[in-house]
C-alpha cells in the first residue's frame, strides 16, 4: 500500500515507515515560537537543566502578537524571548525587522517542502502550502522539542479534497477554504491532514495555498498540505537556495475519504458569527451595517491582499461609520506596498495603515470591538468574544470583500460596487 505526503514526511523523520494512528518520535526541521508562548516554552526549557537547544538554527522567535508591546506586561513577555534567543544564538526576529510569524517564516526561506515543522501557534499548519507536515503544539511540547530536536506525534489520517472547474474571477483561497469549512464543519477534518488537491488548486497561487493550509485548523484539522509544484519551486526560489527534499501521495495511497467539490460557481463568501462554518455568499447576507474593518493577519497580509484591497479603494472612501484597519503581514510587505503606492491608497481611503502586528485578530489590541459592534476581517477566527467584547461580531471574509464592505458599510460583496 502506498503512502499520502505526510505518512511520507512523518516516515522520514522517524526513520521507519508510520501508519495512521500510531504515535511515532520524529526528527524536527524547525521549531517556532512567539512573544505569547515562548515565555512559558522558555520556562520549561530551563527546567531540563540543558544549557542549549538541540539546534539554535533551527529554533525561531518571532515577536508578532502584542508588539509594538502594548502594556509593560507585554513588553516584560517580549523581553524574555528576546533575551533567550540572543543568549542562544537562535533564530530572531525583531520588530521593525519582522512582522507576523507565519509570513515572515516563509519569506526568508524557513519552510520548506518535506519537512516537519512545529510552532506554539495553532496556525502553524500555515505551512502545509509548502509541502510539509507544520502543526502546532503547547508550549510543553514546544520546550521538549527546544531540547531533543524531536517530539511524538500521533500520525493523522488524511482526507483528500479535491476540487473540479474553474474559479471564478475574484474568488481566492479564502473563499475556498471558508467554503470547504461550510460544507464540513468545524469538525470536519478532525485530527485528520486535508490535502488539497485538483485542477481548481494546481491553478491557485501560493498565497491562495497560504490561506487555506492556515484555516487547516478551523475545520480540527492536524494540518493541511498541498504538492510541491512548479509555482511553489519558483516561489521559494525567490528566497531561498537552500535543498529541500519534495513528496508526493502515491496513487494507491489510503485515504480517510476523498471529498470533491465543483466550485465553478462559487460565489465570494462571508462565515458570519460565531463559527468559521456558518458560510453564506456575501451577496446573500441582505443588509448587515458594520462598524470596523480588518484587513491583514497570517490568512491575508500578503501584497497579494493588499494589492486587490488597494484596486478596491482606489478613487473610493471609506464608509463615514466604518473603520477600517490595513495590517501589513510584515516589514517587507509595508516596504512593498509603500514602493507600489498601495499605503497611499489606504490612507486617502480613509484608512489606517498599521505596523505588522496580530493585535486585533486576537483582540489584543489595534482593533479591540466593543459591545453591539461588527466587524468584517480576513482573520480566521470569529469566535464569540475573539475580537473583544463577546457581544460583538466578527465575519469572516477575504480581502475583496472586506474591501468592499468597508467603502458601503455593510457586509458586501464587491459587484455590489458595480
Amino acid at each position: 500500500m502506498g503512502q499520502t505526503m505526510t505518512e511520507k514526511i512523518l516516515s522520514r523523520a522517524a526513520g521507519r515507515r508510520v501508519e495512521p494512528g500510531e504515535i511515532a518520535e520524529v526528527a524536527v526541521d524547525l521549531v517556532m515560537t512567539n512573544d505569547i508562548t515562548a515565555p512559558l516554552a522558555i520556562k520549561e526549557f530551563k527546567k531540563t537543566g540543558l544549557e542549549k537547544v538541540f539546534d539554535p538554527n533551527k529554533v525561531v522567535f518571532v515577536p508578532d502578537h502584542f508588539v509594538p508591546a502594548k502594556d509593560i506586561k507585554a513588553a516584560e513577555q517580549a523581553k524574555v524571548m528576546r533575551e533567550f534567543a540572543v543568549e542562544q544564538g537562535a533564530v530572531y526576529f525583531e520588530v521593525g525587522r519582522a512582522g507576523i510569524e507565519h509570513v515572515v517564516l516563509p519569506e526568508n526561506g524557513l519552510t520548506l517542502p518535506g519537512q516537519v515543522i512545529i510552532g506554539g501557534d495553532s496556525h502553524t499548519c500555515t505551512y502545509g502550502a509548502f509541502n510539509a507536515f507544520a502543526t502546532g503544539m503547547g508550549s510543553t511540547d514546544i520546550a521538549a522539542a527546544m531540547a531533543l530536536g524531536t517530539t511524538w506525534v500521533r500520525v493523522p489520517p488524511t482526507i483528500k479534497f479535491v476540487y473540479n472547474g474553474t474559479l471564478p474571477e475574484g474568488v481566492g483561497g479564502k473563499d475556498l477554504i471558508l467554503y470547504t469549512i461550510g460544507q464540513i464543519g468545524v469538525d470536519g477534518a478532525l485530527y485528520a491532514v486535508m490535502e488539497f488537491t485538483g485542477e481548481v488548486i494546481d491553478a491557485l497561487d501560493m498565497d491562495g495555498r497560504i490561506a487555506m493550509a492556515n484555516m487547516a485548523i478551523e475545520a480540527g484539522a492536524k494540518t493541511g498540505i498541498f504538492a510541491c509544484d512548479d509555482k511553489t519551486r519558483e516561489w521559494l526560489a525567490r528566497v531561498t537556495d537552500r535543498p529541500y527534499e519534495p513528496v508526493e501521495s502515491d496513487p494507491d495511497a489510503e485515504y480517510l475519504k476523498v471529498i470533491e467539490f465543483d466550485v465553478s460557481n462559487l460565489k465570494p463568501v462571508v462565515a458570519l458569527p460565531h463559527l468559521p462554518s456558518n458560510v453564506y455568499p456575501a451577496d446573500e447576507v441582505g443588509d448587515m451595517p458594520i462598524h470596523q474593518v480588518v484587513i491583514g493577519s497570517c490568512t491575508n497580509g500578503r501584497i497579494s491582499d493588499l494589492r486587490e484591497v488597494a484596486k478596491i479603494l482606489k478613487g473610493r472612501q471609506v464608509h463615514p461609520n466604518v473603520r477600517c484597519i490595513v495590517i501589513p503581514g510584515s516589514q517587507e510587505v509595508a516596504k512593498q506596498a509603500t514602493r507600489e503606492g498601495l499605503a497611499d491608497i489606504f490612507l486617502e481611503a480613509g484608512a489606517i495603515f498599521s505596523t505588522s502586528t496580530c493585535g486585533p485578530c486576537l483582540g489584543g489590541y489595534m482593533g479591540v470591538l466593543a459591545k453591539g459592534e461588527r466587524c468584517v476581517s480576513t482573520t480566521n477566527r470569529n469566535f464569540r468574544g475573539r475580537m473583544g467584547h463577546r457581544e460583538a461580531e466578527i465575519i469572516l471574509a477575504g480581502p475583496q470583500v472586506a474591501a468592499a464592505s468597508a467603502v458601503l458599510g455593510r457586509v458586501a460583496s464587491p459587484a455590489a460596487l458595480n
